[in-house]
């Protein structure tokens, strides 16, 4: 039988149970999914990821529209994965230089939620992000 202490401590038993998904888990798993949104144009997550990541690409599309080009860039390189896709064009280009643009005379909303139904495992919701046209 293990010995008995104190749980979630360092010290005579060790850390027993430990959360296993922490915030900077999650926090990098929206720079990938928001980099593969820029990339690939829509993506297939669950309805609570689809949240945050709406609400992360709606603030870079909003960045690329700033007048101070320089200091919008690097914004968003703090968020977005230095990727680059089949032509050799990395995120960063394509948002400021694809996507932006094709916003320019939008207010906002510049992402659409499909729902798809519930994954097959645990029934989970699962939706598909993409730009709207």
């Amino acid at each position: 039988m293990p010995a008995q202490g104190r749980k979630n401590v360092h010290g005579k038993t060790g850390v027993r149970f430990k959360a296993a998904y922490t915030k900077s888990k999650y926090e990098n798993m929206l720079r990938n999914v928001v980099t593969d949104l820029i990339l690939k144009g829509s993506v297939k997550v669950t309805e609570a990821v689809a949240r945050d990541v709406v609400k992360e690409a709606d603030r870079l599309v909003t960045l690329t529209k700033k007048e101070d080009v320089m200091n919008a860039k690097r914004q968003a390189a703090r968020f977005v994965r230095n990727i680059e896709n089949e032509k050799g064009v990395s995120a960063l280009d394509v948002l400021f230089a694809e996507v932006g643009p094709k916003f320019a005379s939008r207010n906002g909303g510049y992402t659409r939620r499909l729902k798809l139904g519930n994954r097959r495992g645990d029934d989970a919701p699962i939706v598909v992000v993409t730009w709207v046209e």
